[in-house]
């Protein structure tokens, strides 16, 4: 949509009657206000009014004095197909007029703004794993298919078969909804699913993991069951992660991708120095890019009961190679350390942040892994200079707190924002009495 007349247009050629206006709060949790579709243009002038001390993350206290105004881009505008009637208009949060610097989106731009000055463009393609579940009578959660229960079910046709209903209604959902759909299998965990779209300018591949998420868990309500991005579900299976492949482009040609590369990763110089900013600051880079308690089942050292954990724990780069932290698929690179959990314009403004820290410094990133690092003792990652990554919430967020750089990309105020809310979650989690506990020592002592 380019003028608000095509808009109008749009909205009634489709019988829409509300328009969602949506932004995200720090988590990366989808808020909206449902505004009648004759007010579209209110949206996108003074924009739709939120108490701001109701949003989590956003610093504005009730007393305040502040409202946050959610400012609708009208290009973003695109019908929600599993809901009749709605379209949903993306917004960015203003505050007394003006770009909010706690608005997650906003802090995505800002950086994004430091590509553009240089003629580039970060490209990103997000790749969501999910679990489809259901609750018992006593509210425990199970795969919601009891027949999906082999040991390896990775690309398994039953698996996926007998979940087709949910994900054919989600697929055409999505390419409803302008997202270019590829590509559905059934991964390494039980009742875990990934959907591919292709990749985007980042801005937009954050825009549409937003509606991926938001189309996921309404069709799967609507279908009875939940559809959860939660990093690690079952203790004894693989987690639920969210790779993200990169590279930058100057409207013609990637400039991350050189066949001269001798060392056949098929990488720029470019490419290595913003990977060498990626590595330096993975521990920080944790931090948004794994945010919850239990993105770090997930991120742990050693290997999973299907053989294979494809997670990360290692601070390390090879050519293809799942068991590092960034694999290079050839010509590009591909993050493995994010999780659904994250909060994407967060996560990829740290990207750019650290990857740019890299180019400017000029950061070598050292030699490649070719070897299975799950394999390795703690005396071999040492031999090779190989660190690992935070192993729990508060050791990432401790990283993040003493990271100069990535605080100054998202704004001193959001990063103390979200340290003080992470590590309240931290401190909540450390005094919860779990089950696990209860069976092992109630009775023991």
């Amino acid at each position: 949509m380019k003028s608000l007349a095509e808009a109008k247009k749009f909205l009634k050629d489709n019988n829409v009657k509300y328009v969602l206006a949506q932004f995200v709060d720090i988590h990366g949790v989808a808020k909206v206000k449902s505004v009648p579709a004759a007010h579209i243009e209110d949206i996108l002038t003074a924009g739709a009014g939120f108490a701001g001390g109701a949003i989590c993350g956003m610093g504005i206290s009730p007393n305040g004095g502040h409202d946050y105004m959610a400012v609708g881009e009208l290009s973003t505008l695109s019908l929600i197909p599993w809901q009749p009637g709605y379209a949903r208009l993306i917004c960015d949060g203003h505050v007394d007029g003006k770009p909010y610097e706690f608005d997650s989106r906003v802090v995505l731009k800002r950086q994004i703004e430091r590509l553009s000055k240089r003629g580039w463009t970060l490209y990103t393609g997000l790749e969501p794993e999910f679990s489809l579940l259901k609750k018992d009578e006593h509210g425990r959660i199970h795969p919601v298919d009891p027949t999906d229960t082999l040991q390896k079910p990775c690309y398994d046709y039953k698996g996926i078969t007998r979940q087709s209903a949910y994900l054919e209604k989600l697929t055409e959902a999505l390419i409803a909804a302008g997202l270019d759909v590829y590509q559905i299998d059934h991964e390494d965990a039980n009742a875990q699913f990934e959907i591919n779209y292709t990749y985007a300018d980042c801005l937009k591949s954050a825009d549409d993991f937003i509606m991926f998420k938001m189309a996921a868990s309404e069709i799967a309500n609507q279908m009875g069951m939940i559809c959860s991005l939660m990093p690690k579900p079952f203790s004894n299976r693989p987690g639920n992660g969210m790779h993200i492949h990169m590279s930058i482009g100057d409207g013609k040609k990637s400039l991350f991708h050189d066949d001269s590369d001798k060392t056949g990763h098929g990488l720029s110089k470019l490419a290595y120095h913003f990977l060498g900013g990626i590595l330096a600051h993975a521990p920080a880079l944790t931090a948004l890019a794994a945010p919850t308690v239990n993105s770090y089942k997930r991120l742990v050292v050693g290997r999973s009961l299907t053989g294979a954990t494809w997670a990360p724990a290692y601070i390390s780069y090879g050519i293809n190679n799942r068991s590092t932290m960034v694999r290079i698929p050839y010509g590009r690179l591909e993050l493995r350390l994010p999780d659904g959990g994250c909060n994407p314009y967060l996560t990829t403004a740290a990207m750019i942040a650290a990857g740019m820290d890299g180019v400017e410094r000029e950061l070598d990133p050292g030699k490649g892994n070719a070897d299975n690092l799950y394999d390795y003792s703690p005396a071999q990652l040492k031999e090779h200079g190989i660190g690992i990554l935070p192993q729990n919430l508060n050791e990432a967020i401790r990283a993040f707190e003493e990271d100069k750089v990535l605080r100054d990309a998202l704004g001193n105020g959001l990063s103390e924002e979200f340290i003080n809310l992470k590590s309240m979650e931290w401190v909540e989690y450390q005094r919860h009495v779990s089950e696990w506990e209860i069976e092992r020592y109630a009775e023991f002592f």
